[in-house]
């Protein structure tokens, strides 16, 4: 007999949210950045959510801590993949898949380099509520959190466009 790991139950997450901006001028561009997180609006609660993540990840063979795993040489063999059409970003992992608004900065950032650097927070972030706006400092003040980071998963993505 076997044993197989247990499905992640992707219900402990709650409600998945994902956040983009611009920053970070390198290379002569500026970074495009997702940010996916949890409100931890679970039925089991902030700590659940937390867990799921973590488990999520780990069955994606996702490392959390300050490794960049990069995703840009085989986008199709990542198990995190990013198509941008418009100002839409579609965000997949196996079993989830979340879509995203980003401006026009987001989308010229994103052409011209054509990456973009992914984050995914164990760490619920209840107060980033979809539909509201996030301040740069509220932004700053989650996405620069050393915890946060050191609790997060890390990724440069290939930006796939949809082919019209």
């Amino acid at each position: 007999m076997t044993s197989t790991q247990a499905e992640i139950d992707r219900t402990r997450l709650g409600t998945l949210s994902v956040l983009a901006w611009i920053g970070d001028p390198a290379e002569g561009h500026d970074m495009p950045y997702l940010l996916a997180y949890s409100l931890g609006d679970g039925p089991q609660g902030p700590a659940a959510a937390e867990e799921a993540a973590r488990a999520l990840l780990a069955e994606n063979k996702l490392s959390v801590g300050d490794k960049v795993e990069d995703g840009r040489d085989d986008p199709s063999g990542f198990p995190v993949q990013i198509v941008l059409a418009d100002n839409q970003v579609a965000l997949t992992l196996p079993g989830l898949n979340a879509t995203c608004t980003v401006p026009d900065e987001w989308v010229e950032a994103a052409s011209e380099s054509g990456q973009a650097y992914f984050l995914f927070a164990t760490r619920p972030w209840p107060e980033a509520v979809p539909g509201r706006p996030v301040d740069a400092v509220t932004l700053q003040a989650f996405a620069g959190d050393e915890e946060v980071l050191a609790t997060s998963a890390h990724c440069l993505l290939a930006v796939r466009r949809l082919k019209h």
